[in-house]
């Protein structure tokens, strides 16, 4: 209605000014060096009307063409991301069905355009690396890093679990080492540690880590105690293998007492003290552990040493099987210090005792060489039957 009321306004005004302005429409001269343009008013008025008509059409059709491009610019980068979305879905596909190649293809195809570019360079990388193809994930791996500006952890989770893969295990280390001053609670973190540690022997490193993987769940208490067993079976090796006895012997008094006071880490030393010939130091410790409480590992030593004063560990085995009663791992080792000293009757018994409470094929031999020594073969051949039997029957495939 408004449009209307306006062309009709426009239209009376025109016919009642029309012919008044008929005969006064005025003159303009516009002189240039060389044209003269003579018109009325009227018609430069026209002019100028038509000129401003010709430049706001020529608007029209510029802002058009730019509005189309961006449009266009607009579909092609949609277009882009569909693709990178679709190809990142057939992706995870192929990699539940253990497609490599075809993982890698598509999660590095249209990447930078989807919705996680850093994500698809990442598993393109790893992807890569399971075909072997070092290069290639090499190069996501750096256009990962490229683009993931603000937090690096992910990349470098990623190049430790690669370098893991390859068996580039002290390269795996130093990147883990970096990742555990910034992201020390990381759960990955910790379980590449953990491998890390136990492929490169950083038995110091891996018993730092032991709370936290305990504390975050990732190992068990068990697992966490065979673990930590591990570690110091290797610290002792490596003791032992730079410094041999006296090495072994003083890394072992720089250990606080609660290490020094474990059964087991107890047991372990006197076994690599016997393995450098520093028997009477084994028995030291051995001794030392068995009057602090009853360890069958720690029993399990004793007839391996060969000392001077042998005497000591039978008196201390007697004491045991005053204070745990009879068992047969106490007697067996009873008899077998006693066979070390030629009391041929006494080990027989300590022998026979241990076999009354539970048959084995070890006490069954070392009593036929009892026998033997005191001039009964009749039962050393009978003993030796039964020690036989009690193999076959025990490995009947063997």
């Amino acid at each position: 209605m408004i449009k209307v009321l306006a062309l009709f306004i426009l239209l009376i005004a025109g016919i009642v000014l029309g012919p008044v302005l008929a005969g006064k429409q005025g003159y303009v001269l516009i002189q240039t060096s060389q044209w003269n343009i003579e018109t009325s008013v009227t018609g430069l008025a026209i002019i100028l009307f038509v000129a401003l008509i010709v430049i706001l059409l020529i608007e029209w059709v510029i802002r058009r063409l730019c509005r189309t491009g961006s449009r266009t610019r607009r579909w092609f980068a949609g277009r882009k991301h569909r693709l990178a979305q679709k190809h990142t879905n057939n992706a995870l596909i192929k990699l539940a069905e253990g497609d490599y190649r075809q993982v890698e293809k598509l999660m590095a195809n249209h990447a930078d355009h989807s919705d996680t570019p850093v994500a698809n360079y990442l598993l393109a990388a790893e992807a890569a690396q399971q075909r072997g193809d070092e290069i290639r994930a090499n190069q996501h791996l750096e256009r990962a890093a490229e683009l993931c500006t603000d937090n690096q952890i992910p990349v470098e989770i990623t190049r430790a679990r690669i370098l893991l893969a390859r068996e580039e295990n002290h390269a795996a280390r130093h990147t883990i080492d970096r990742l555990l001053d910034v992201a020390p609670r990381h759960p990955e973190v910790l379980r590449l540690a953990q491998t890390a540690y136990l492929r490169t022997g950083a038995w110091s490193a891996l018993l730092d880590i032991l709370p936290s993987l305990e504390k975050e769940q990732l190992v068990t208490k068990e697992d966490a105690a065979g673990l930590s067993h591990t570690a110091w079976l290797g610290l002792m090796e490596q003791a032992m293998a730079s410094g041999g006895s006296e090495g072994l012997k003083q890394w072992w008094g720089h250990q606080s007492r609660k290490t020094r006071h474990d059964p087991r880490l107890q047991s372990a030393m006197a076994n690599h003290l016997i393995e450098c010939n520093d028997h009477e130091m084994a028995q030291v410790i051995v001794m030392d552990g068995l009057k602090r409480g009853y360890n069958e590992s720690l029993v399990l030593v004793l007839p391996k040493l060969k000392t001077a004063n042998s005497e000591d560990s039978e008196k201390l085995v007697r004491q045991l099987i005053k204070q745990q009663g009879s068992n047969p791992l106490l007697e067996s080792t009873l008899g077998q210090l006693l066979m070390r000293r030629g009391e041929w009757q006494q080990a027989a018994q300590a022998f026979n005792s241990a076999l009354a409470q539970r048959p084995d094929s070890f006490d069954y031999a070392w009593l036929a060489d009892v026998y033997d020594k005191m001039r009964r073969p009749e039962e050393a051949a009978k003993m030796r039957r039964e020690g036989l039997h009690l193999t076959l029957k025990k490995y009947p495939d063997q």
